[in-house]
């Protein structure tokens, strides 16, 4: 069959690709070998969620006596919150199936491979092989778990984070290696329900890529948990003993080994891109580095073949995936879209307290030659925090001193994640630290922090 425009690959950066293109008037195809949605709704962003909203509603429980509530007996029913998790996960895919149909998108259920001359073939479940054809071809196959040699995974007691959302016993200890937003919030879910977590991470602060005080902040959270943190640490081997696992950790501070036994190891130190077996070599489409080269609208060295999402480099985040998709399809289609600003890419990492920035943390504002204001505001000065009972974090504002720019704001705290759209939106459309200042933010809320904290920064501030 001929199409105008064909999709690999059916996450947020695939489905948003093949909408908008049938939006735009293409016939158009998606094809997918396994769920609709993709990682990101199936094993990655939305079950992970429901995952932690489970241990969120568990934490309220356990100190529902500080709310005034009288609660005795609750229980982390680890199956009971994976079968929702699974359920969340489940409405999800079936949201897009639904938006694929409403927006007349095939979908073509199998294995996808570009061959030249624009053609896809598809090998379906039971070995069948179809050739399809577009002008347009967009690659968007995303990424999987990264295996190191150091934790072969074997999906029982080395596992990934597929296997970390589904695991079908509660274990009593559990070792996860890496502790960016993955690693992280699953080392805050499990804690939460009892789990006695060790969270290693090699470089020198948890979340590597936030701002100093934000990981510090985090690191105080999980310890209060009863975590275990080890920073500037590696894991060497891991060595498995009937149900235990040995689990060797160099830490390269004192330059000593310490072993660790737990029932589970997560492995959480990143992902790898889905570019095998996929025919770009037959194409001639280069890649570097595991991502494939492309544009500012995506289109590789071969004309009419795209790529967009994890595959590609940049930021391995949905919304990014999503951006990148509308960007690429409306230049197939002769627009002129605005290029995606790598710039004002939002992170959130969702354990609690939440944490979310954009822009610069304080130690590259500074590595850029900036001359900073520095403005912050603690949330256990906040009245809806306090009322809340969740009074941990602070908004935290860098402010060029010369231009009076927003260059980053790092967030840690409850809903921090809701509130950092409008900074992004700020920082996009020019606005000013004073001007956002000066905009009259709710009271209370948690978002006047932002006003408070931009305050902080000029010496300013009636409530810091």
């Amino acid at each position: 069959m001929n199409y105008d425009l064909i999709v690999i690959g059916s996450g947020p950066g695939g489905y948003v690709a093949a909408v908008k293109g049938a939006q735009m008037g293409m016939k158009t195809a998606v094809v997918e070998r396994e769920n609709l949605g993709g990682i990101c709704l199936n094993w990655g962003c939305i079950p992970t969620k429901a995952l932690l909203k489970s241990a969120q509603a568990f934490n309220y429980v356990q100190h529902a006596e500080a709310y005034g509530v009288k609660a005795e007996g609750a229980e982390a029913d680890l199956s009971a919150i994976v079968a929702r998790s699974r359920g969340v996960a489940s409405t999800m895919s079936k949201g897009v199936q639904f938006l694929l149909k409403k927006n007349n998108v095939d979908v073509i259920m199998g294995i996808g491979k570009v061959l030249p001359n624009h053609q896809v073939q598809v090998t379906d479940s039971e070995g069948g092989v179809a050739i399809y054809e577009a002008p347009h071809i967009v690659i968007a196959t995303g990424a999987r778990s990264r295996v190191m040699p150091s934790m072969p995974q074997d999906g029982k007691r080395i596992i990934g984070y597929r296997e970390a959302m589904t695991l079908p016993f509660k274990p009593k200890s559990m070792v996860v290696c890496g502790s960016g937003a993955i690693g992280s919030e699953f080392a805050f879910f499990y804690q939460s329900i009892g789990v006695q977590v060790t969270l290693v991470e090699f470089m020198p602060q948890i979340l590597p890529n936030e701002d100093e005080d934000t990981a510090a902040q985090i690191s105080r959270s999980f310890r209060k948990m009863g975590m275990k943190i080890m920073v500037a640490s590696s894991v060497e081997k891991v060595e498995q003993e009937g149900d235990v696992c040995h689990v060797t950790i160099k830490d390269t501070k004192k330059n000593a080994d310490v072993v660790v036994d737990c029932d589970v190891v997560l492995s959480a130190v990143g992902v790898v891109t889905n570019l095998e077996g996929i025919g770009l070599e037959e194409v001639g489409i280069t890649t570097e580095r595991g991502k494939i080269i492309v544009d500012d609208y995506y289109q590789t060295n071969v004309p009419g073949y795209y790529a967009i999402g994890d595959v590609v480099k940049g930021p391995a985040l949905a919304h990014v995936a999503s951006a990148e998709a509308v960007c690429c399809v409306e230049k197939i289609n002769g627009g002129n879209p605005a290029k995606v600003n790598y710039a004002n890419i939002p992170g959130c990492t969702y354990v609690t307290p939440e944490v979310a920035s954009v822009g610069l943390t304080e130690k590259k504002a500074l590595e850029a030659g900036k001359e900073i204001l520095v403005g912050k505001f603690f949330f256990k000065a906040s009245g809806k925090a306090t009322a809340a009972g969740n009074t941990d974090g602070f908004v935290k504002m860098i402010i060029d001193k010369n231009t009076d720019e927003i260059l980053g704001a790092h967030l840690c705290g409850d809903n921090v994640t809701e509130m950092i759209a409008g900074i992004v939106s700020a920082r996009q459309n020019g606005l000013t630290a004073k001007q956002v200042a000066e905009s009259i933010h709710p009271h209370p809320t948690m978002s006047e922090a932002i006003m408070e904290a931009i305050e902080a920064a000029y010496g300013k501030a009636i409530h810091g």
